[in-house]
């Protein structure tokens, strides 16, 4: 289609076609309506990556742990808090771009772009943290010391499913590590998706438009 148009407007320029597709797509999708979308996936996601991080601080389903400051490095460096809240704020302002508004408009499209890139940078500061909790194990009781005994390890524990024996407290806690971090790990790999798809999201509203009409 776009060589046939240029072979019949020879002048018009490729940015020009260009800006014709993207105001097309922004009237087919309307950039606003994709916003309350991303933001309303957003929302769930975020409640999901904040309640792994708390129960990360109650291994075994215990307090004790927490009080006597037996957890790993990972868990006290709150990704799923600290990447979950920049998360939200973005969200809260992606979906004001698409409402009707202050923020419904070129310009609150333009700075969204940046808040989605800040919820982007937490989402993956948080899916660090996760990988870094997956790859060094717990900290658990290992024949009366407190240790991480899967760190620095050549061979991948998380299949090995005997060497989980040698934690032999906080109960089936290498399990626990397990479940929690890699779904932050999952969560936050869909955040940053769809952190992205806005950025993409609100550069085509800033030059197209919203698509929100007015009452």
């Amino acid at each position: 289609m776009c060589e046939c148009e240029l072979k019949k407007n020879p002048k018009r320029t490729k940015l020009q076609l260009l800006l014709g597709h993207l105001s097309l797509l922004s009237d087919t999708m309307r950039s606003g309506k994709c916003s309350r979308i991303i933001a309303g996936v957003l929302y769930p996601l975020v409640i999901l990556s904040i309640i792994c991080n708390v129960v990360l601080l109650f291994p075994g389903w215990d307090v004790k742990y927490a009080k006597e400051g037996h957890l790993t490095d990972e868990v006290k460096y709150m990704g799923g808090i600290v990447g979950g809240l920049l998360v939200l704020i973005s969200a809260l302002f992606i979906h004001l771009t698409g409402k009707q508004g202050c923020c419904g408009n070129r310009f609150g499209m333009l700075f969204s772009v940046v808040i989605a890139a800040v919820g982007a940078a937490g989402a993956v500061y948080c899916f660090i943290v996760a990988l870094l909790g997956l790859g060094n194990g717990p900290l658990c009781k290992v024949h009366g010391t407190w240790t991480t005994p899967f760190k620095n390890r050549k061979d991948n524990y998380l299949t090995d499913y005997k060497s989980w024996e040698t934690c032999t407290e906080p109960k089936n806690v290498v399990l626990f590590n397990i479940g929690l971090f890699g779904t932050l790990a999952a969560v936050n790999c869909l955040q940053v998706l769809l952190c992205a798809i806005q950025i993409i999201n609100g550069l085509v509203g800033c030059l197209c438009g919203t698509g929100t009409e007015k009452a």
